[in-house]
Protein backbone atom coordinates (compact mmCIF):
# COMPACT_ATOMS: atom_id res chain seq x y z
CA UNK A 1 0.00 0.00 0.00
CA UNK A 2 2.95 2.75 0.55
CA UNK A 3 3.67 2.58 -3.01
CA UNK A 4 0.21 1.26 -4.92
CA UNK A 5 -1.95 4.05 -3.41
CA UNK A 6 0.13 6.30 -5.20
CA UNK A 7 0.05 5.40 -8.64
CA UNK A 8 -3.18 7.05 -9.96
CA UNK A 9 -1.53 10.16 -8.63
CA UNK A 10 2.05 9.62 -10.56
CA UNK A 11 -0.34 7.98 -13.49
CA UNK A 12 -2.39 11.73 -13.56
CA UNK A 13 0.59 13.68 -14.05
CA UNK A 14 1.77 10.93 -17.12
CA UNK A 15 -1.63 11.38 -18.68
CA UNK A 16 -1.80 14.68 -18.59
CA UNK A 17 1.62 14.97 -19.90
CA UNK A 18 0.87 12.59 -22.80
CA UNK A 19 -2.84 13.86 -23.85
CA UNK A 20 -0.95 16.95 -25.82
CA UNK A 21 0.66 14.04 -27.67
CA UNK A 22 -1.69 11.99 -28.35
CA UNK A 23 -3.96 14.83 -29.40
CA UNK A 24 -1.30 15.26 -32.63
CA UNK A 25 -0.86 12.11 -33.61
CA UNK A 26 -4.42 10.60 -33.40
CA UNK A 27 -7.51 11.57 -35.05
CA UNK A 28 -9.73 13.79 -33.15
CA UNK A 29 -12.35 10.74 -32.60
CA UNK A 30 -10.49 7.91 -30.96
CA UNK A 31 -8.62 10.44 -29.32
CA UNK A 32 -10.93 12.30 -27.76
CA UNK A 33 -12.29 9.23 -26.50
CA UNK A 34 -9.21 7.08 -25.00
CA UNK A 35 -8.35 10.46 -23.07
CA UNK A 36 -11.55 10.80 -21.67
CA UNK A 37 -12.29 7.70 -20.45
CA UNK A 38 -8.48 7.29 -19.17
CA UNK A 39 -9.19 10.58 -17.64
CA UNK A 40 -12.31 9.42 -15.50
CA UNK A 41 -11.28 5.80 -14.40
CA UNK A 42 -7.74 7.87 -13.39
CA UNK A 43 -10.04 10.46 -11.82
CA UNK A 44 -12.13 7.74 -10.12
CA UNK A 45 -9.06 5.59 -8.98
CA UNK A 46 -7.30 8.50 -7.73
CA UNK A 47 -10.19 9.19 -5.24
CA UNK A 48 -10.72 5.94 -4.03
CA UNK A 49 -6.85 6.17 -3.44
CA UNK A 50 -7.13 9.32 -1.34
CA UNK A 51 -9.78 7.65 0.55
CA UNK A 52 -7.73 4.68 1.20
CA UNK A 53 -4.99 7.19 2.63
CA UNK A 54 -7.88 8.82 4.79
CA UNK A 55 -9.00 5.34 6.23
CA UNK A 56 -5.61 4.76 7.63
CA UNK A 57 -6.44 6.91 10.51
CA UNK A 58 -8.97 4.35 11.82
CA UNK A 59 -6.41 3.24 13.84
CA UNK A 60 -6.10 6.51 15.87
CA UNK A 61 -10.18 6.09 16.09
CA UNK A 62 -10.62 6.47 20.15
CA UNK A 63 -12.16 2.93 20.89
CA UNK A 64 -9.56 1.05 18.85
CA UNK A 65 -6.36 3.12 19.99
CA UNK A 66 -7.73 2.37 23.46
CA UNK A 67 -7.63 -1.64 22.68
CA UNK A 68 -4.29 -1.26 20.70
CA UNK A 69 -2.60 0.23 24.08
CA UNK A 70 -4.08 -2.28 26.02
CA UNK A 71 -3.23 -5.44 23.49
CA UNK A 72 -0.09 -5.56 22.44
CA UNK A 73 2.68 -3.66 20.37
CA UNK A 74 1.57 -1.17 18.07
CA UNK A 75 1.40 -1.64 14.39
CA UNK A 76 3.28 0.86 12.26
CA UNK A 77 1.55 3.20 10.16
CA UNK A 78 1.53 2.27 6.50
CA UNK A 79 1.55 6.24 5.67
CA UNK A 80 2.53 9.38 8.16
CA UNK A 81 -0.54 10.46 9.54
CA UNK A 82 0.22 13.88 7.76
CA UNK A 83 -0.58 12.32 4.54
CA UNK A 84 -3.57 10.76 5.45
CA UNK A 85 -4.40 13.89 6.80
CA UNK A 86 -3.63 15.80 3.27
CA UNK A 87 -5.83 13.31 1.65
CA UNK A 88 -9.04 13.94 3.80
CA UNK A 89 -8.25 18.01 2.30
CA UNK A 90 -7.82 16.64 -1.06
CA UNK A 91 -11.14 14.97 -0.75
CA UNK A 92 -12.85 17.65 0.50
CA UNK A 93 -11.40 19.98 -2.04
CA UNK A 94 -12.36 17.63 -5.51
CA UNK A 95 -16.16 17.13 -3.12
CA UNK A 96 -16.19 20.89 -3.18
CA UNK A 97 -15.11 21.27 -6.97
CA UNK A 98 -17.18 18.50 -8.03
CA UNK A 99 -20.32 20.01 -6.59
CA UNK A 100 -19.44 22.73 -7.93
CA UNK A 101 -19.07 21.67 -12.13
CA UNK A 102 -22.10 19.70 -11.32
CA UNK A 103 -24.09 22.85 -10.61
CA UNK A 104 -22.47 24.77 -13.55
CA UNK A 105 -23.21 22.16 -15.81
CA UNK A 106 -26.96 22.02 -14.73
CA UNK A 107 -27.45 25.99 -15.06
CA UNK A 108 -25.88 26.15 -18.72
CA UNK A 109 -28.17 23.35 -19.82
CA UNK A 110 -31.72 24.98 -18.07
CA UNK A 111 -30.04 28.20 -19.75
CA UNK A 112 -30.15 26.86 -23.10
CA UNK A 113 -32.72 24.84 -23.21
CA UNK A 114 -34.98 28.17 -22.04
CA UNK A 115 -33.76 29.61 -25.02
CA UNK A 116 -35.35 27.17 -27.00
CA UNK A 117 -38.60 26.35 -24.93
CA UNK A 118 -40.71 28.56 -27.36
CA UNK A 119 -40.12 26.66 -30.34
CA UNK A 120 -41.79 23.42 -31.39
CA UNK A 121 -40.06 20.04 -30.52
CA UNK A 122 -38.85 19.14 -33.93
CA UNK A 123 -37.48 22.12 -34.72
CA UNK A 124 -33.89 21.60 -35.34
CA UNK A 125 -32.19 24.88 -36.05
CA UNK A 126 -33.02 27.97 -33.63
CA UNK A 127 -32.65 31.46 -35.36
CA UNK A 128 -32.00 34.13 -32.48
CA UNK A 129 -32.23 37.84 -33.63
CA UNK A 130 -28.79 39.04 -32.05
CA UNK A 131 -26.01 41.10 -33.12
CA UNK A 132 -23.38 38.90 -31.07
CA UNK A 133 -22.40 36.06 -33.40
CA UNK A 134 -23.23 32.94 -32.07
CA UNK A 135 -23.65 29.06 -32.11
CA UNK A 136 -24.00 26.11 -29.69
CA UNK A 137 -25.31 22.68 -29.84
CA UNK A 138 -28.13 22.01 -27.52
CA UNK A 139 -28.14 18.28 -26.92
CA UNK A 140 -31.58 16.94 -25.68
CA UNK A 141 -34.08 14.90 -26.97
CA UNK A 142 -33.99 15.81 -29.86
CA UNK A 143 -30.69 18.25 -30.19
CA UNK A 144 -31.40 21.32 -31.40
CA UNK A 145 -29.05 24.15 -32.86
CA UNK A 146 -28.99 27.43 -31.34
CA UNK A 147 -27.82 29.92 -33.85
CA UNK A 148 -27.45 34.04 -33.83
CA UNK A 149 -28.59 35.63 -37.08
CA UNK A 150 -25.63 38.01 -36.92
CA UNK A 151 -23.39 34.62 -37.26
CA UNK A 152 -25.62 33.52 -40.44
CA UNK A 153 -25.32 36.46 -42.30
CA UNK A 154 -21.68 36.93 -42.03
CA UNK A 155 -21.32 33.51 -43.77
CA UNK A 156 -21.63 32.57 -47.25
CA UNK A 157 -24.28 29.61 -48.12
CA UNK A 158 -21.74 26.86 -47.97
CA UNK A 159 -19.72 28.00 -44.87
CA UNK A 160 -23.29 28.08 -43.65
CA UNK A 161 -23.37 24.31 -44.02
CA UNK A 162 -20.02 23.96 -42.48
CA UNK A 163 -21.62 25.60 -39.30
CA UNK A 164 -24.71 23.81 -39.19
CA UNK A 165 -22.74 20.12 -40.19
CA UNK A 166 -19.90 21.14 -37.13
CA UNK A 167 -23.31 21.35 -34.64
CA UNK A 168 -24.82 18.30 -35.66
CA UNK A 169 -21.57 16.21 -35.08
CA UNK A 170 -21.17 17.61 -31.66
CA UNK A 171 -25.01 16.09 -31.04
CA UNK A 172 -24.75 13.00 -33.25
CA UNK A 173 -21.38 11.91 -31.02
CA UNK A 174 -23.00 13.13 -27.73
CA UNK A 175 -19.89 15.55 -27.53
CA UNK A 176 -21.30 17.58 -24.26
CA UNK A 177 -21.43 14.00 -21.93
CA UNK A 178 -17.43 13.11 -23.65
CA UNK A 179 -17.12 16.98 -22.23
CA UNK A 180 -18.66 16.89 -18.99
CA UNK A 181 -17.12 13.72 -18.15
CA UNK A 182 -13.72 15.19 -18.39
CA UNK A 183 -14.64 17.99 -16.86
CA UNK A 184 -15.81 16.19 -13.70
CA UNK A 185 -12.81 13.92 -13.90
CA UNK A 186 -11.10 17.14 -13.60
CA UNK A 187 -12.63 18.63 -10.76
CA UNK A 188 -12.14 15.63 -8.75
CA UNK A 189 -8.42 15.61 -9.84
CA UNK A 190 -7.02 19.03 -11.14
CA UNK A 191 -4.33 17.03 -12.16
CA UNK A 192 -5.84 15.94 -15.44
CA UNK A 193 -6.95 19.82 -15.86
CA UNK A 194 -4.64 19.11 -18.88
CA UNK A 195 -6.31 16.06 -20.07
CA UNK A 196 -10.06 18.20 -20.08
CA UNK A 197 -8.69 20.83 -22.53
CA UNK A 198 -6.79 18.32 -24.64
CA UNK A 199 -10.22 16.72 -25.01
CA UNK A 200 -12.08 19.80 -25.13
CA UNK A 201 -9.77 21.06 -28.18
CA UNK A 202 -10.49 17.63 -29.93
CA UNK A 203 -14.15 17.41 -29.40
CA UNK A 204 -14.30 20.65 -31.64
CA UNK A 205 -11.67 18.94 -33.92
CA UNK A 206 -14.01 15.86 -34.30
CA UNK A 207 -16.74 17.97 -35.13
CA UNK A 208 -14.42 19.78 -38.04
CA UNK A 209 -13.25 16.77 -39.33
CA UNK A 210 -17.31 15.56 -39.61
CA UNK A 211 -18.11 18.82 -41.23
CA UNK A 212 -14.95 18.70 -43.85
CA UNK A 213 -16.48 15.23 -44.62
CA UNK A 214 -20.08 16.64 -45.37
CA UNK A 215 -19.02 19.25 -47.50
CA UNK A 216 -15.82 17.21 -48.95
CA UNK A 217 -14.06 19.59 -49.22
CA UNK A 218 -11.50 20.25 -46.09
CA UNK A 219 -10.55 24.21 -47.63
CA UNK A 220 -13.80 25.16 -47.30
CA UNK A 221 -14.32 23.88 -43.89
CA UNK A 222 -10.80 25.57 -42.94
CA UNK A 223 -12.45 28.97 -44.62
CA UNK A 224 -15.50 28.86 -42.44
CA UNK A 225 -13.80 27.85 -39.19
CA UNK A 226 -10.99 31.45 -39.98
CA UNK A 227 -14.42 33.12 -40.96
CA UNK A 228 -16.19 32.68 -38.09
CA UNK A 229 -13.60 32.65 -35.58
CA UNK A 230 -12.39 36.71 -37.45
CA UNK A 231 -16.11 37.45 -36.81
CA UNK A 232 -16.18 36.55 -33.18
CA UNK A 233 -12.89 38.34 -32.49
CA UNK A 234 -14.18 41.53 -33.54
CA UNK A 235 -17.54 41.62 -31.81
CA UNK A 236 -14.99 40.42 -28.60
CA UNK A 237 -16.85 37.74 -27.51
CA UNK A 238 -16.01 33.91 -27.73
CA UNK A 239 -17.81 31.49 -29.33
CA UNK A 240 -18.87 29.96 -32.99
CA UNK A 241 -17.91 26.69 -33.90
CA UNK A 242 -15.93 26.20 -30.31
CA UNK A 243 -13.42 28.81 -31.11
CA UNK A 244 -10.83 30.37 -28.66
CA UNK A 245 -7.93 32.33 -29.98
CA UNK A 246 -5.08 29.87 -28.99
CA UNK A 247 -6.98 26.95 -30.68
CA UNK A 248 -8.32 28.33 -33.82
CA UNK A 249 -4.94 28.37 -35.92
CA UNK A 250 -4.02 25.12 -35.26
CA UNK A 251 -7.16 23.76 -36.14
CA UNK A 252 -7.46 25.47 -39.29
CA UNK A 253 -3.85 24.18 -40.43
CA UNK A 254 -5.06 20.63 -39.43
CA UNK A 255 -7.73 21.42 -41.78
CA UNK A 256 -5.32 22.05 -44.36
CA UNK A 257 -3.77 19.02 -44.19
CA UNK A 258 -4.78 15.31 -44.94
CA UNK A 259 -6.80 14.03 -41.95
CA UNK A 260 -4.79 12.53 -39.11
CA UNK A 261 -4.42 8.45 -38.93
CA UNK A 262 -6.18 6.12 -36.86
CA UNK A 263 -3.35 4.40 -35.26
CA UNK A 264 -5.20 1.98 -32.63
CA UNK A 265 -1.37 1.40 -31.39
CA UNK A 266 -1.31 4.75 -29.51
CA UNK A 267 -5.28 4.74 -28.53
CA UNK A 268 -4.80 0.93 -27.01
CA UNK A 269 -1.53 2.56 -25.20
CA UNK A 270 -3.79 5.43 -23.40
CA UNK A 271 -6.04 3.01 -22.45
CA UNK A 272 -3.58 0.49 -20.57
CA UNK A 273 -1.68 3.63 -19.30
CA UNK A 274 -5.60 4.37 -17.71
CA UNK A 275 -6.00 0.74 -16.56
CA UNK A 276 -2.79 0.96 -14.31
CA UNK A 277 -4.30 3.41 -11.68
CA UNK A 278 -6.70 0.95 -11.35
CA UNK A 279 -4.88 -1.82 -11.01
CA UNK A 280 -2.80 -0.10 -8.11
CA UNK A 281 -5.93 1.28 -6.53
CA UNK A 282 -6.84 -2.63 -5.92
CA UNK A 283 -3.48 -4.09 -4.90
CA UNK A 284 -3.41 -1.00 -2.06
CA UNK A 285 -7.00 -1.67 -1.38
CA UNK A 286 -6.02 -5.38 -0.30
CA UNK A 287 -3.19 -4.05 1.53
CA UNK A 288 -5.53 -1.73 3.21
CA UNK A 289 -8.18 -4.53 4.02
CA UNK A 290 -5.20 -7.07 5.39
CA UNK A 291 -4.10 -3.84 7.34
CA UNK A 292 -7.74 -2.95 8.91
CA UNK A 293 -8.31 -7.05 9.86
CA UNK A 294 -4.47 -6.60 11.48
CA UNK A 295 -6.08 -3.66 13.70
CA UNK A 296 -9.36 -5.66 14.55
CA UNK A 297 -8.39 -8.66 15.71
CA UNK A 298 -5.02 -7.24 17.67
Amino acid sequence: MRIDVYVPLVLSLLLSAVSPVVGRRLAPAPAARTLAISGLVTAAATAWGLLLLAGTLAEDAPPLAEEAREHGPRIPDPVPEIIALAAIAALTVGLLRLYRALRAHRATRRALLRLCEAHPGDTELIVAASPVPRAFAVPGSPGRILVTSAMLGALDSTERRVLLDHERAHLAHRHARWAALTDLAAAVNPLLIPVRDTVAFLLERWADESAARSVGDRNVAARALARAALITHRSRDVCALGFSERAVARRVAALQTAPPPTAPLIAAAVVVLGAIPVLGAVDATSDFFDLLGLILLR
